[in-house]
């Protein structure tokens, strides 16, 4: 159930004492042989917060040094592109990770207003340094924790191909910096934060600049100026802060930047479903300040802490659900990029709605489905297989107008945008859009909900075979499949989908807290959808002894 003052204002009791975590990111030390006190890299790099004592300098310069000794493993002697976004122990982080490349000759290249930086300005900078080059390859890290609480802090690394690095790579630099911190940091090469930005492998890069005036070559810009769709973008305090602005002055765009502040204890955020400050703009509870102003504006879209996600909002249909918006998204651009070849295929999250799965089929185009993670995109979009990547946590991204690269992790700038283009084009919003897709294909229910499970519990289930599961009905309907490995890339899913004619379950265990996700759908409405729910916990439960 959702806490009591979900979607309420904060209040000065919600908000984080910046001067004690910050303190806290110098003063205490992790104890390797705590596994919470490790560096663990998830979906999205390692993550944690300073007053657990799992996010703090010595997690950084390891990391950092780690990233360093990957990079001249693979050969990768370019540029590393260095960003961070708005919360307070970014700054922090980026200043210790800087220290330590400048120590290690690598070069780095910073923002060069100062500023803050989101991941798709970060991958969109590495694919353009590296668009025709064999040698000389750029990088770069990220420094954010996404849209986590303000206590928390981020670090990820993006290779060469421009997304989330490979758990290959992520792999080898989580053991390499936890080694380095079990000896006590001794191998970390590192110069003091002043000689480091004056060295001569720093130097300034024009983040903003670089992505903002290469947007209408992926997005059909002049559409939206000349129908003078009026926008309201809240980038919720994030990086994109300093970027809607200049998106609209120099593209001619009606758009009104919400919030133009970034404060790191997001005192300006209405709670999310669990009381906390929560910066997730697929969320009803976290965007309910921006919901309330939607008459105002055709089109009024939400960022994350790094722009990596999106929330559009609009007049007739409130904030959409992200699985609806890509839905719609997938069967805007297929029928308005011309130059996207036939054969290109779309991909998605197997935890994505199958609303999706019955768009591309009516399409005519091939669904590449892949396990939980932008990281699986990668390939498809940099080699151009991929027209359109997305995942059910908000996050997407798509090819350029003519079928090149745009950028190979998640744009939730690009997808804002997007939904102004497509409300120019058609003179409909997205929200009808979608009304008019559950028409032709029904309307799904879609929950996810969660299930306590022990450490021993979230093992066993990341290691499910399908014949573990002997499922032969759910809800009523015959078992049509039973996965753990992804149909198209073959990876394991980390878990297990079980699906109908109708509808489907997937369960996966949490990386950061003891319980797995039950990801459900039905095209049988919301009852079936919590019979659904009941019988996969029950039957996930019975393989696991719970």
């Amino acid at each position: 159930m959702p806490h009591e003052r979900a979607g309420t204002p904060a209040r000065p009791e919600d908000l984080v004492d910046v001067p004690r975590l910050v303190t806290a990111y110098y003063a205490l030390h992790p104890d390797p042989g705590e596994p919470g006190q490790r560096v663990a890299f998830g979906t999205s790099g390692h993550r944690g917060s300073a007053l657990d004592t799992a996010f703090n300098e010595d997690h950084i310069a390891a990391t950092s040094q780690a990233i360093c000794e990957y990079r001249a493993a693979q050969g990768t002697d370019g540029p590393l592109f260095l960003g961070a976004d708005t919360h307070a122990l970014s700054e922090p982080a980026r200043v210790t990770a800087l220290e330590v490349f400048a120590a290690n000759g690598v070069r780095v290249l910073v923002d060069a207003a100062d500023g803050y930086t989101p991941t798709p300005a970060v991958s969109h900078a590495i694919l353009t340094h590296n668009r025709g080059r064999t040698t000389g390859l750029a990088d770069g890290v990220v420094v954010t924790p996404s849209h986590n609480p303000p206590r928390d802090g981020g670090f990820k690394y993006n290779p060469p191909a421009g997304g989330p690095a490979g758990s290959d790579a992520t792999g080898w630099i989580q053991d390499r910096a936890n080694a380095l911190i079990a000896d006590g940091l001794r191998e970390v090469r590192r110069i003091p934060y002043a000689r480091a930005l004056a060295a001569d492998t720093t130097g300034r890069h024009d983040f903003l600049g670089g992505y903002v005036d290469d947007l209408p070559n992926v997005l059909d810009l002049d559409a939206v100026r000349r129908a003078g769709v009026r926008i309201g973008a809240d980038p919720l305090g994030g990086a994109s802060v300093g970027y809607w602005g200049a998106i609209a002055e120099r593209h001619g765009l009606d758009l009104t930047v919400v919030n133009p502040y970034a404060d790191p204890t997001w005192r300006f955020m209405t709670l999310d479903w669990d009381g906390r400050i929560r910066m997730d703009c697929s969320s009803p509870y976290a965007m309910a300040s921006l919901i309330a102003r939607k008459d105002e504006y055709a089109v009024a879209t939400g960022n994350d802490a790094d722009a990596d996600r999106h929330g559009i909002v609009t007049p007739d249909g409130g904030l959409m659900n992200p699985n609806h918006y890509l839905a719609v998204a997938i069967d805007y651009l297929a029928g308005h990029r011309e130059q996207w070849g036939r054969d290109l295929a779309v991909g998605k999250t197997l935890v994505s709605s199958s609303m999706i799965d019955k768009v591309v089929a009516g399409l005519g185009r091939t669904l590449t489905e892949v396990p939980v993670g932008f990281k699986w995109f990668v390939d498809g979009l940099l080699g151009g297989t991929l027209a359109f990547g997305g995942e059910e946590s908000a996050g997407a991204s798509f090819l350029r107008r003519d079928g090149g690269v745009w950028t190979t992790d998640k744009d939730g700038i690009l997808l804002a945008l997007l939904a102004a283009e497509i409300t120019a084009v058609t003179g409909r919003s997205p929200s009808a859009h979608y009304a008019d897709l559950t028409g032709r294909f029904g309307t799904p229910a879609y929950a996810r909900i969660d299930a306590p499970a022990d450490r021993e519990q979230k093992a066993l289930l990341a290691k499910l075979s399908p014949d573990q599961v002997p499922a032969r009905e759910l809800a009523g309907e015959p078992v049509t499949a039973v996965l753990t490995e992804a149909p198209g890339n073959g990876a394991p899913l980390g878990g297990i989908k079980v699906s109908t004619d109708s509808a489907w379950f997937a369960a996966r265990p949490s990386g950061t807290e003891d319980v797995y996700k039950v990801y459900a759908e039905s095209f049988q409405g919301p009852e079936h959808l919590a019979r659904v729910q009941e019988e996969a916990k029950a039957m996930v439960s019975g393989v696991l002894g719970g």
